[in-house]
């Protein structure tokens, strides 16, 4: 499988998260239905925190997010407070252009250093293009939540 096509199924996942976030009402994506322990919101902001670990900070290079975002939505958080406009838009406009970025430092062969990571799936990345792979499958965990989410909201399509 190309990298090229990670890439382009990353892109279309990211479009669909940017969906959510510009056709459910802010009410929604911040309703915690019962027996869920976070929301929609937290889900999408969390994939974008977690394709910047897996890729960037394994690989001992700077991540391209605010370090209190990371802190927010990293593995382990929870929801605690309703995000500002501001991470609102930043998450927003990142999730498409974190796609991008890390395509771009891909072909330009900035990640070098990868370090060998097991992850609570139990499986171990021992390379970037491991981490690329298994973003996506994270991310689609994500989605399946998402939908999870609002249906038990009422809000399914």
């Amino acid at each position: 499988m190309s990298m090229k096509f990670q890439f382009y199924t990353s892109r279309e996942i990211r479009k669909i998260l940017v969906s959510f976030l510009e056709t459910i009402s802010r009410e929604h994506l911040l309703a915690i239905p019962e027996h869920f322990n976070n929301n929609i919101w937290w889900n999408i902001a969390h994939v974008a925190v977690t394709q910047q670990l897996l890729i960037y900070k394994l690989n001992g290079l700077e991540v391209n997010l605010p370090d209190e975002i990371i802190a927010t939505y990293a593995k382990g958080s929870r929801p605690v407070e309703e995000p500002s406009e501001e991470d609102f838009n930043l998450i927003k406009k990142a999730l498409i252009e974190l796609v991008d970025k890390a395509e771009e430092d891909y072909q330009k062969g900035v990640f070098k250093n990868y370090n060998s990571y097991t992850t609570s799936a139990n499986v171990t990345l021992e390379s970037v293009e491991d981490a690329i792979t298994f973003n996506n499958f994270h991310e689609g965990i994500h989605i399946g939540s998402i939908l999870a989410l609002r249906r038990a909201l009422g809000i399914a399509s």
